[in-house]
């Protein structure tokens, strides 16, 4: 990393060469097609190299840096994705033209379900939604999302608990609290 600070090109290829196959099974999992990986990965190596500075030895090592970079990078791709279909939807006018099986009961309910679901994850504090988000939408075990962020494999256990926890309390049913 102290090469690549001073702008060797050589060095940041060895990192690339090293990490990029782990970085790019993270953004395919997370984005499901090849194409928006590729866009994710290209994204995040220009932001490693332009950031390079940023990386600190006692948070973690370069593996657990690089990965935290290409989910952030994934999950803003993801947001930008959503933003940009609603809005292509709504200027064309398509929600007029979905098919009636589209819009059943089932298909309302879930859509509703979906939307408390990520109200609730969206309330977590930061590292337990994190936690949650690796393990459900990243398809991570405990211990690589522990490998992945630094930190001890208990920690994550507990965050995820809490984390857990706290959104079964936001998302039982109002008759069935009562």
């Amino acid at each position: 990393m102290q090469l690549i600070r001073k702008g060797d090109a050589r060095a940041f290829e060895v990192v690339v060469e090293r990490h990029m196959s782990a970085a790019f099974g993270l953004a395919y999992r997370m984005t499901g097609t090849r194409a928006a990986a590729e866009d994710v990965i290209q994204d995040a190596l220009l932001s490693l190299w332009r950031a390079n500075t940023r990386y600190d030895r006692t948070r973690g090592s370069v593996r657990t840096w690089i990965l935290g970079i290409v989910h952030n990078r994934a999950i803003d791709a993801l947001r930008r994705g959503s933003v940009h279909d609603r809005r292509r939807a709504s200027d064309e006018g398509i929600e007029e033209r979905f098919e009636a099986p589209d819009r059943t009961d089932v298909e309302v309910a879930r859509r509703e379900e979906a939307v408390e679901v990520r109200s609730a994850l969206a309330e977590l504090p930061p590292d337990q939604g994190k936690v949650i988000e690796l393990a459900y939408f990243g398809g991570f075990t405990h211990v690589e999302i522990a490998d992945m962020l630094g930190e001890p494999l208990g920690t994550i256990k507990g965050r995820m608990r809490l984390g857990l926890n706290k959104m079964r309390g936001s998302l039982v049913a109002p008759e069935a609290a009562s």
